[in-house]
């Protein structure tokens, strides 16, 4: 799926379009009966197998060869995704919301001091001032509800941090091949791992219609359609500023809470949430300037 002329100010609204659909896992979630963390993620990497399955042979014709030719990019890619995921999970389950926000907006950190070493790519003022403007946003947003700490939470969240980034790294280092089926390997991943745990622990494979549904639209809707977006930006983008741009997803997930189900949102939320929104702005402009100069 080689999107042509892909210029970077439409890399930049694919990513930051990417981070408004993953947005919306607040409101998902929050909508569930009764699924559990595994059900759900579950449910959701079938679904996205089978989504990025249809996208990979509808428009790739050779789509085993190429998965043959470069499976260890797609495998690594895949457990680098399956583990952000899996991460943000565990962190959520185990720490306070609070903390595991916080981990969560490291990604762009830990691509930034990574990003240089791996690919040799260079990471601007303007780069360093957005991070730091995000991560005080984000630490504004969630100062009130410190708490609950928990090592095992805390380090899942940093282990989901660390995934991100990788799988963010692992797409720039092959950006000059097609890398939407390792979106693919992450769901049959996600899938055959999730299967087994939830096989193993005696959980039930049976969920109630409105989670069932509400886990497949966001295999397809939500996770699938946001990473072809980020994955297919990321040709033309770097490796921190990607992570970056993807950050609107923690601004705009309060919101989608609080219209659509009315949770309140504090003064703090809207400072931080502000910060983060000025920040990808300010990014997204001086990508733009970077590669215009």
């Amino acid at each position: 799926m080689r999107a042509k002329n892909l210029t970077p100010s439409k890399g930049v609204f694919l990513v930051i379009l990417a981070g408004v659909l993953w947005s919306t896992v607040g409101v998902a979630v929050k909508s569930m009966e009764e699924a559990n963390a595994f059900q759900i993620l579950f449910y959701r990497s079938f679904s996205l197998s089978i989504y990025l399955g249809l996208i990979c042979f509808v428009f790739f014709n050779n789509m085993l060869f190429l998965m043959a030719k470069n499976f260890p990019s797609y495998f690594l890619g895949g457990l680098f995704l399956f583990c952000a995921y899996l991460g943000g999970i565990y962190s959520l389950q185990h720490t306070s919301a609070a903390n595991a926000l916080i981990l969560f907006a490291c990604a762009p950190i830990i691509t930034a001091f990574l990003g240089p070493y791996f690919l040799a790519e260079k990471v601007f003022f303007s780069t360093i001032v957005s991070i730091i403007l995000a991560f005080c946003g984000v630490l504004i947003m969630v100062w009130s509800d410190f708490g609950n700490s928990n090592f095992k939470g805390n380090l899942a969240g940093l282990v989901s941090a660390f995934g991100f980034a990788l799988f963010t790294l692992n797409l720039r280092y092959n950006k000059k091949i097609e890398m939407i089926p390792s979106v693919f390997a992450s769901g049959i991943i996600g899938t055959s791992i999730t299967s087994f745990i939830i096989f193993i622990s005696g959980m039930n494979f049976f969920i109630p219609k409105n989670d069932f549904f509400i886990s497949i639209s966001m295999g397809v809707f939500q996770v699938g359609s946001g990473l072809v977006l980020y994955t297919i930006g990321s040709r033309v983008l770097a490796s921190t500023q990607l992570t970056i741009l993807s950050l609107g997803e923690v601004f705009l997930g309060p919101l989608w809470v609080w219209i659509a189900i009315g949770e309140e949102v504090n003064i703090n939320t809207i400072v931080g949430g502000s910060m983060i929104l000025i920040a990808v702005i300010y990014s997204a402009y001086c990508e733009n300037y970077n590669m215009n100069v």
